[in-house]
Order: structure tokens, then C-alpha cells, then sequence
């Protein structure tokens, strides 16, 4: 599981390993500051739309003017408008199917869950055909398409959870494909009216209640992210109903994980949903500074993080009702102010550099995914997104950790500098995470721009992983979302220092060159990244 890596021919060749003249120090004492500033009890948990917004944002805009870097934001503005939306049922939603036969069987939740999920948060759909695909996957890089000729245009799929076991995608770590964003946006993609999620249980079972114990709860979104008409779940025994109805052999789930499974439509069996949702708006925002490239302005490196976290709740055993969010991300922010700085003082580079410090990332990747939609910059020309969620806390170690190990070439660059320095990149070591989908590089990732986190090692110089990796679970355990995540005087941030030089001199290298970071073959984003290969010639 502690895989090394070795850094290609390639990429050594042609990397520069910054000498002292170009290797700014990133200063431990300058980030602890900026991380005081940004948890203290005053920011409020920094939710977006509320008291901490304003603060943040306007800290996170002074330290830019006192650089010299330049608004970095639409039309020279600073911000980035973001709007959430978040929504709840605003009656419960009505349905019914009609088997081959004519018979129409009315469906309450207790038998099936549905939201309408477009744009509107309003779906009216009537006689929709059923459609079952299976995982609902094509990836044509690992020879796989459950989809197959089928047209499901004004349809409802069906669809499993997750993706078929074993190494073909990629083992232990999970593909972007598990995740249900990949599988909405196919079936959208497709023309589908909507997804329904096949549940492992029947009706009644423990499986399909906890389904219904949380599916009325808030979405959160933002306009234009996958906006399939309808989402929602189906149990077991109420799918082989529609089977059995529409003549289907329900061999057929046998094949689903071979590979050689393509999708079936249930033959005369029709859905009618009638769905609204009540939906209010937060108006928050990304702040974007840049420094300006000399020879190639239009080629952008981002530097992300994002700025908010969770807020206030209740007392806890102390008293204490504020979330800070000391080390999930003004930790990272804080990385990317002293990445910036290093940037302002280092000669010009080449290519632009863009310092996004990303809203609501708590409520989904919402400010991510909403500059994913409307990029500041071309996402074809961009060259790399650089994302710093969480600093490792601890003293210096070997390793340098990082999410989504094996998809893309930054990762052997980096390991080119981590190797001048006698270090090693590993994977995050913890696949039930699924770590890669879960911060605000996965939206740029999903839109085909090489996008790379460093994670928080565990091999310390003193000590090792027998010393590093308990502590390292102990801080996850203690801090992570709990209102104890606090500045302390005392924070450890030898590692982070290390981690954010070598971030620096990769970005240093990119923003110097006009090499181009590649998905690896057998990525699943590969393919994004190709579609607009003749924009970067």
C-alpha cells in the first residue's frame, strides 16, 4: 500500500530544481499568523453568506493588495460571484408506475424516493420509459460500456452504486466513476429525465430505511451542476417487480460486473413523477488573486483552497459552540498566501499564476464546481490546478502524500523534487476514503484539467510511520470537523513548510516551461483532457 515512485526520465530532464535565488522561504511563523487570524472565534466558523464571509474575504483580499498581486477575478474584480442553492421538498413528491398490461400502481416514499433535481426544482413527467444500465459506466479506456447502443432520451434509468470490484478499476481506490455526480452527468449526457439509484435492500429493510431517513434532507447545489430532472432511489424487490413485468431475466445481474453486461429496457413499464422543491439562495463568492504571466498570459497554473468551513452549533461538554476550522482550511489558505507571497517576490514567470481561494467547499465543492461551469479562465489552457485542503500537521517527514496517486504527470514531477531531497511520493493511504473526490481539485479533475493534492505524511524524519501514523490518527481523530480544531501556539509545521516549498517549485517549473501535464493512459480523465488537445498545440 506504501507505494514509492519513480520519477521518469522526462520529467528529469527537464524540471528545474530551484537554486536559492528562486526558492523563497515559505515562513512557519507567517502561516501560524494567518491561521490565528482566520480561526479566531470572531470569523464565526467562516460559513458563507454569513458574518466570517466578509471577514475572511476581505483579509484574504488586503494580503493580496500588500503583495502587489492583482485582482484575480472576473471582469479585475476581486470576487467571484457564487450562488447556492439549497433546497428542500416542497410537498412530498407523487409517483406511479404502469406495467405492460395497462395497470397503474400508485408508489408512496415507503416504495420509492424521489427529487426533482434540475435547475427549476420542479419535474412533471409522464409515461417515461425504464431504462437499467447497470453500473450506468463507459470508460473506454478499461474497454467497458454499460450503456452500449441503447437510447434512454426521455427515460429513467436505473442504476447501480459504486463500480464493479477489482483492479481494472483501480482496486482498492475508487474511480470517478463510483461516484453518482459521474453517473447523473452520463445519464444527463444521454438525454435521461432521470436516475434512480437500485438500492441492496428490498422495502422495509434496514437498507432502503436508512435511504428514507435521509433523503428528504437539504441539497445543496449550484446552477448548472448536473441538472438531471430527477434523482432518486428504488428498493430491491420494487426494480425485480418492473423486471418481471417487462419479461426481463434477471440472470442478467449476474453479467453486471464481467464487462460484457449492456444496458436493457424494461419493455412496457412507464413511470409518472410529479416532484417540487422549495429552494433558497446564499450568495457567497471565490476571491482570485494573480500574477500576470510575461510570454504566455493566457497559459494559467491555479493555486486552490478553499476559505470556508462549518460554522456554529450547540455547546459542547466545554462550552465551546464555534467550529474554527483552524486546520480544515486555514491551514490551506494559509499555504496559498505564503505560496503567493513567494510568487510576488520571485522574478516574472511566464505563464500566469492564479491564487483561488474557493467558497463553500464544506457544501459540496460548490465553489469549485461553480467556477468549473463559469471558468475565469479557459479550462482547455489550464494548466494544472494545485490544491491545498488541510496542511499536514506534524514535524518533517519523507513521505509527501497525495490524493488520486497514479493519474496524472504532475505526481512524477513532483517526485522529481521530493527525490533531490532524499523524499518519496506515496498514495493517501486510506481508499475508504475516497479522498480524490472529496476537495475542490476533483472539479477541476472532472473537467479534464491535471489537477494534483498533496496529503499529509506519515514517515517522519525522526521516528518514522511507527511514530508518524498514530499521531497522525489521533490529530484526525481529535480535530477533524470537531469544534477543538483551534489555532494553537504550538502547531507543528515542519511538514507543511517542506510540503509548500516543493508545491512552489513545481509551480515555479510549469510557470517557466511550456510543458504541459498529461493524464495518464489509463486515467479516466484522460479522455476530457483530449477532447481539447488542439487548444493547447
Amino acid at each position: 500500500m506504501f507505494r514509492s515512485m519513480m520519477a521518469s526520465v522526462a520529467a528529469a530532464a527537464v524540471l528545474i530544481v530551484a537554486g536559492p535565488a528562486l526558492a523563497q522561504d515559505i515562513s512557519a511563523q507567517r502561516l501560524s499568523n494567518h491561521i490565528r487570524v482566520l480561526a479566531d472565534d470572531s470569523f464565526q466558523g467562516r460559513v458563507p453568506g454569513e458574518v466570517g464571509q466578509e471577514l475572511t474575504l476581505n483579509y484574504l483580499q488586503s494580503q493580496y493588495e500588500a503583495m502587489g498581486l492583482e485582482p484575480g477575478g472576473p471582469n479585475g474584480e476581486w470576487r467571484q460571484p457564487v450562488t447556492v442553492i439549497r433546497s428542500r421538498p416542497a410537498r412530498p413528491a407523487t409517483a406511479s408506475w404502469t406495467g405492460p398490461d395497462g395497470t397503474r400502481h400508485d408508489l408512496s416514499p415507503a416504495d420509492i424516493l424521489i427529487r426533482a433535481t434540475n435547475d427549476e426544482g420542479l419535474a412533471s413527467i409522464t409515461g417515461a420509459g425504464v431504462v437499467f444500465v447497470g453500473f450506468g459506466i463507459v470508460a473506454p479506456e478499461r474497454d467497458w460500456d454499460d450503456y452500449g447502443d441503447i437510447d434512454v432520451t426521455g427515460k429513467i434509468v436505473v442504476v447501480m452504486g459504486g463500480e464493479p470490484a477489482g483492479d481494472l478499476f483501480r482496486g482498492d481506490f475508487d474511480t470517478l466513476y463510483s461516484s453518482d455526480g459521474y453517473k447523473k452527468q452520463e445519464a444527463l449526457k444521454r438525454g435521461a429525465v432521470g436516475i434512480l439509484t437500485l438500492t441492496g435492500g428490498a422495502r422495509g429493510s434496514g437498507e432502503w430505511n436508512q435511504w428514507n431517513r435521509f433523503f428528504n434532507r437539504p441539497i445543496m447545489t449550484v446552477p448548472g451542476l448536473d441538472p438531471i430532472p430527477v434523482t432518486g432511489a428504488v428498493p430491491q424487490d420494487l426494480a425485480m417487480e418492473w423486471g418481471t413485468a417487462a419479461g426481463v431475466d434477471h440472470a442478467l445481474m449476474a453479467t453486471v460486473e464481467t464487462g460484457t453486461f449492456k444496458a436493457v429496457e424494461l419493455a412496457g413499464i412507464t413511470l409518472r413523477i410529479d416532484a417540487a422543491e422549495t429552494r433558497e439562495t446564499i450568495q457567497t463568492y471565490n476571491l482570485l488573486a494573480k500574477k500576470t504571466g510575461t510570454e504566455r498570459p493566457d497559459e494559467v497554473i491555479i493555486f486552490s483552497a478553499h476559505w470556508d468551513h462549518v460554522g456554529v452549533a450547540g455547546p459542547d461538554a466545554s462550552g465551546d459552540t464555534i467550529f474554527n476550522g483552524a486546520w480544515d482550511n486555514a491551514s490551506g489558505t494559509a499555504g496559498i498566501l505564503e505560496i503567493a507571497r513567494s510568487f510576488a517576490e520571485a522574478p516574472a514567470n511566464e505563464r500566469t499564476v492564479v491564487f483561488a481561494h474557493m467558497a463553500a467547499e464544506e457544501m459540496g465543492l460548490l465553489g469549485a464546481y461553480a467556477y468549473s461551469i463559469n471558468p475565469v479562465y479557459p479550462l482547455e489552457t489550464t494548466v494544472a490546478d494545485l490544491n491545498i485542503d488541510m496542511l499536514p500537521l506534524s514535524e518533517p517527514t519523507r513521505d509527501i502524500a497525495i490524493f488520486g496517486y497514479g493519474h496524472n504527470t504532475l505526481e512524477d514531477d513532483l517526485a522529481v523534487l521530493a527525490a533531490a531531497e532524499g523524499r518519496y511520493v506515496t498514495d493517501d493511504r486510506e481508499p475508504e476514503q475516497g479522498y480524490y473526490f472529496r476537495s475542490d481539485h476533483f472539479p477541476f479533475a472532472r473537467s479534464g484539467v491535471p489537477a494534483l493534492m498533496p496529503w499529509h505524511g506519515v514517515d517522519l524524519d525522526e521516528g518514522g510511520t511507527a511514530v508518524g501514523l498514530p499521531e497522525y490518527r489521533a490529530l484526525f481523530g481529535r480535530d477533524y470537523h470537531k469544534r477543538s480544531d483551534e489555532w494553537r501556539p504550538d502547531l507543528k509545521l515542519g511538514s507543511a513548510v517542506e510540503n509548500l516549498t516543493l508545491m512552489y517549485r513545481l509551480a515555479l517549473d510549469l510557470a517557466n516551461s511550456d510543458r504541459w501535464p498529461s493524464w495518464k493512459a489509463d486515467s479516466e480523465f484522460a479522455a476530457t483532457r483530449a477532447a481539447s488537445d488542439a487548444a493547447r498545440q
